[in-house]
Order: C-alpha cells, then structure tokens, then sequence
C-alpha cells in the first residue's frame, strides 16, 4: 500500500476537504484526488464522501483513518529512527503564539531551518488555541498554565509575570493590596481566566471580573497604557513599559507563580525526530540567548 497515498488520505481526513488538504501538501488537488482514488480502488471501498462543502468520511473512512493515522506515525518512526544523526527532511508544521511568536520564537524556527537544509518549516503564528490534529500540526508552542487536555507537553522554560496598571489608573482608582481587594477593580482579561497568587507556601485563586478582554498580550498592555483596568502579563511583555514608566507593578506581595513555556503535541508514546530537534533547541534558546532573558530570573 502506498505510503503517500495513506498519508495524503489522513490530511483530507484531517483537513475536511481535497483543497485545504493539497495547500497543506503543497501538491495540486488532481494528484490528491488521483491518490484518493488508487487507495479507494484497492482497498475496494469508499473513504470518502464528496460533499458541496468538501469531503465527508464514511463510516468506514472514519474507522480507517485512525490505523491509517497510527500507520503513516510509525513508518515516520521508522525513518527517524534510521536517518544520520541530525539529518531531517520533511515537513514541521508549527503553532506559535502571536503574542512572543514574530519577536521570541521566529528566531528559533529560522535557526531550525538554517541548521537543517533538508527540513521545511512552516509556522502559523495565532494566540487562538489550534486543533493540532484536525489541522495537522506536528506540534505548537503555548505559554502560561495549561489547560487539561490529551496532548502531551514539554516544558522548555519558565514563564514570569505580574500584575501592572498605568499611574493614571492608580491615580484615580487606588491599587489592591491584597488578592480580595482585586475584585473591586477592573481587570484586563483574555476571557473568563481565573488568576493566582502566592501567598508564602499557599497559593490564593482570584475570579477577576471586567469590561475589555482580548485575546492577544499586546492588546492588554494597550488596555493597561490607556488605564482601562489591571492586567496579569508576562514581564517579557510588561518590562519595557515598566522602564518607561507607563505601567507600574501592583500587588507585588502577591506574586503569581511561575508559569511555563511548553512544546505541545498530539498522543503518541514518542515525539518525532522533528519535534525532539525543535523542543531541544527552544531549550537551549532559553537557557542562554540574550533575546530570551526577560523570560528567566
């Protein structure tokens, strides 16, 4: 059975239709079509149903799409497993943060690149959570706490934060001194978060509530410029802002703990040699670059 074939099957699967599957391939939508019928016509039955709105599993695509999945996963084991040392080729597909990805993690990527000619890296760059699966990506990177999930995650490195407000907002509303006092004021949110707080060896979870929420760090800071309310940001994002004295630190007996920088990836009871490579180089990137020092204490 052809190997491409099956793995041209899992991305329409994966995809929802033979268009977004060929952009992903980067190949024409004939030759995915003509693959999807040579596998058809051995297997001797119908994957897939074409829809208007795309392409549909059958009932029988739907159970042969997870063997196929866990097929194409282990041939690329194998070949991971032979390849020299170092030597990658093929396709890593990325999702990166909006917020840090053009200015933190886009260096990472091009060096991935540089050191290995072979490997063609493409990286989509939104703070909206992607399906990793469903769209077909090797891995993401995704900062703060994580939510519980089935994905498997890598920490590569701490992530610092604290609360910040504009001196205007002090000014005209006055700063919490403790986590209860928080919830008199107004808090810059991404959507319905709940913060926490260190309070000696016990940690204190505050329900913030307020009028602007956004999903991107650098749509709250301008929140926070503009003396909208308090936002918990990262001090990668916050410094600047801090040295200029446009925001000011509030709360600071309270800090928030640690949070993390993770490399997530679908189940499998091995990362392939593709995202090994990347988890161990984003390591190293925030063990010792420069460009990378406001994430460490």
């Amino acid at each position: 059975m052809d190997i491409e074939a099956l793995r041209t099957f899992v991305e329409v699967a994966n995809a929802g239709g033979v268009s977004p599957a060929a952009r992903r391939l980067n190949v024409s939508k004939s030759i995915v079509s003509r693959r999807l019928a040579r596998l058809e016509a051995e297997l001797g039955i119908q994957l897939l149903a074409r829809t208007t709105r795309g392409a549909a599993l059958t009932e029988a695509g739907a159970t042969f799409r997870d063997h196929a999945a866990r097929a194409c996963a282990e041939i690329d084991a194998a070949r991971d497993a032979i390849l020299p040392s170092g030597d990658l080729r093929g396709r890593l597909r990325v999702a990166a943060p909006l917020t840090f990805g053009p200015t933190h993690f886009a260096s990472v990527f091009a060096e991935m690149a540089r050191r290995h000619p072979q490997l063609h890296v493409h990286a989509s760059y939104s703070d909206r959570f992607a399906d990793l699966v469903a769209e077909g990506f090797d891995c993401a990177i995704r900062v703060g706490y994580l939510p519980d999930s089935n994905l498997i995650a890598r920490c590569v490195g701490p992530l610092y934060g604290k609360l910040v407000a504009s001196p205007d907002y002090v000014a005209a509303h006055g700063a919490p001194e403790t986590p209860d006092e928080l919830l008199a004021h107004e808090a810059l949110m991404q959507g319905t978060e709940a913060w926490q707080f260190s309070d000696g060896d016990a940690v204190v979870t505050v329900h913030p509530r307020g009028r602007f929420k956004a999903d991107n760090g650098t749509a709250l800071i301008a929140a926070a410029v503009a003396g909208l309310g308090i936002a918990w940001l990262p001090d990668g994002l916050t410094q600047p802002y801090l040295d200029a004295g446009t925001l000011v630190p509030v709360m600071p007996r309270y800090p928030p703990p640690a949070a993390g920088i993770y490399v997530i990836r679908p189940p499998g009871p091995h990362p392939s040699l593709k995202v090994r490579a990347l988890t161990e180089l984003l390591i190293a990137c925030f063990d010792e670059t420069p460009q990378h020092a406001a994430f460490r204490r």
